[in-house]
């Protein structure tokens, strides 16, 4: 939880509107991003494990991941995918990206 409110510190910073955390995005599933913009349809995904063998890594977690992410590209949701450690670089300015191009109107 503490993660999350450090999340939406960050963003304020960057002078981005607070994502919604944990945010539910295709009911009836349980799929959850970890950060959401819902009215541009961008989310943020922090994908931990990746040197560790953590769930996202491995067989089981992977395929899950993959259902996941192809049914929000097929909603029209733009996911960004990064690593704690690149969220304050890589993350933040991707999302930045992505939401100025929703901004704009452009799906590319």
């Amino acid at each position: 939880r503490q993660g999350m409110i450090a999340l939406q510190r960050l963003f304020r910073v960057a002078d981005v509107p607070a994502p919604v955390v944990e945010y539910r995005f295709a009911p009836p599933r349980r799929w959850r991003f970890d950060a959401a913009w819902p009215e541009q349809m961008v989310a943020l995904e922090i994908e931990g494990g990746a040197f560790t063998h953590g769930r996202h890594v491995r067989g089981s977690g992977y395929l899950a991941d993959l259902e996941k992410y192809s049914e929000a590209a097929i909603l029209g949701w733009c996911v960004v995918r990064c690593t704690p450690g690149t969220l304050v670089t890589q993350g933040v300015d991707r999302v930045l990206r992505a939401l100025a191009m929703r901004q704009k109107g452009e799906t590319r």
